[in-house]
């Protein structure tokens, strides 16, 4: 018998009763032995902004708890998010998820704690652990020695400029990883290695809104990771889907998109000049001043990344197709919904615009992942 793993987009509830965004979703959360979820926002009573935080929300305390009754077993704090609001409101933040019965990985009161993993044994008694880290990162974000923060793989970006004769034109644009990180990261995923039976590791990561793009730094950090042992990658952060692929047999999920996460749009906001740069990036993105989802039309189309784990190993992954309306709140849709067809077909397109190797074969319950 598997043991079920799934793992889902960015947590960012910003509506009245939290409960809401979860209520198709809640059983199939609950169903599994453990579920992940990378948070993008703080739940504490007070804080102080930081000025480097771009898109920030304060939730309520009470939503680490909402997300406790949701399923969610396991959250990452290992984003851009982390310290929006100051290190009083990340400690209460992560109290209260604790508290609530869940686990935090990815972040800490220093970097030890930081890149310590979340643990877990299943059913069957196959042991998996979990790492958390985010390369997208605003100044001072990052854990050190004494300092609160998250675990960083940070890199690097060098521009080529391709017609030294013609001033103005575009770029090449070249990514490197951070050698000291991309060394902890394998570190820590041989040390987990070591002693548990498979290794999941989340990364914040990548180009948001970009269709299809993946940055170099990202294929790199995602080679080394699976060659120090991961078994399965996780990625977040671009608010749309990204291509997966399979290194050595083991998936790699570029970006699992959104899961709860609600933007609400004024006009003011829809007319200033930081948005309306960010939005050129996506094919497709009006504002919606009466919906919960302002996001790319493309960020509709989300999905559930499932594991079936069994005998000490990865046995079958894939995907449950998710459809994100105007209300924000994830719906997982089935073969006889039109929106499973779209995501599906969505997911091979973007996948073969990378150059990524993966293909999808719909097998009863899941969208399968294959070479």
């Amino acid at each position: 018998m598997s043991g079920v793993v799934l793992a889902v987009g960015d947590l960012a509830m910003d509506r009245a009763d939290y409960d809401e965004s979860f209520v198709a979703t809640r059983d199939v959360l609950a169903d599994a032995e453990v579920t992940f979820g990378q948070l993008e926002t703080s739940f504490a009573a007070a804080g102080v902004r930081a000025p480097q935080a771009r898109h920030a929300v304060l939730a309520r305390p009470e939503g680490a708890a909402a997300l406790a009754r949701a399923g969610f077993d396991l959250i990452s704090m290992a984003g851009n998010h982390v310290l929006d609001w100051g290190n009083d409101a990340f400690f209460e933040t992560k109290a209260h998820i604790e508290e609530a019965g869940m686990q935090v990985v990815g972040a800490g009161a220093n970097i030890a704690e930081a890149r310590k993993p979340a643990r877990y044994t299943l059913a069957d008694g196959t042991t998996v652990a979990f790492l958390a880290y985010s390369s997208i990162l605003p100044m001072n974000y990052w854990a050190d020695e004494r300092r609160p923060g998250c675990a960083p793989m940070r890199a690097f970006t060098v521009y080529e400029q391709i017609e030294h004769d013609q001033p103005g034109t575009p770029p090449r644009t070249h990514s490197f990883p951070h050698r000291e990180d991309l060394a902890a990261l394998e570190a820590d995923i041989r040390a987990a290695k070591a002693d548990t039976d498979v290794v999941f590791v989340s990364l914040h990561w990548g180009i948001h809104f970009v269709r299809a793009s993946i940055p170099d730094y990202a294929r790199d950090v995602a080679r080394a990771a699976i060659a120090a042992g991961a078994d399965a990658i996780l990625g977040g952060h671009p608010h749309i889907l990204k291509g997966c692929e399979l290194i050595d047999g083991r998936p790699v999920f570029h970006s699992l998109c959104n899961f709860a996460t609600d933007l609400k749009m004024g006009a003011a906001h829809a007319a200033s000049k930081s948005w309306n740069e960010i939005r050129v990036l996506a094919e497709e993105w009006e504002p919606d001043f009466e919906g919960l989802y302002n996001f790319p039309t493309a960020s509709r189309l989300s999905m559930v990344a499932r594991f079936e784990v069994a005998g000490g190993r990865i046995v079958r992954s894939g995907f449950l197709p998710l459809y994100i309306g105007r209300d924000a709140v994830p719906r997982i849709v089935g073969q006889d919904d039109p929106h499973h067809a779209e995501v599906v077909a969505y997911v091979a397109d973007i996948t073969r615009e990378a150059g990524l190797n993966a293909r999808y074969v719909i097998a009863g319950d899941m969208v399968e992942i294959v070479a």
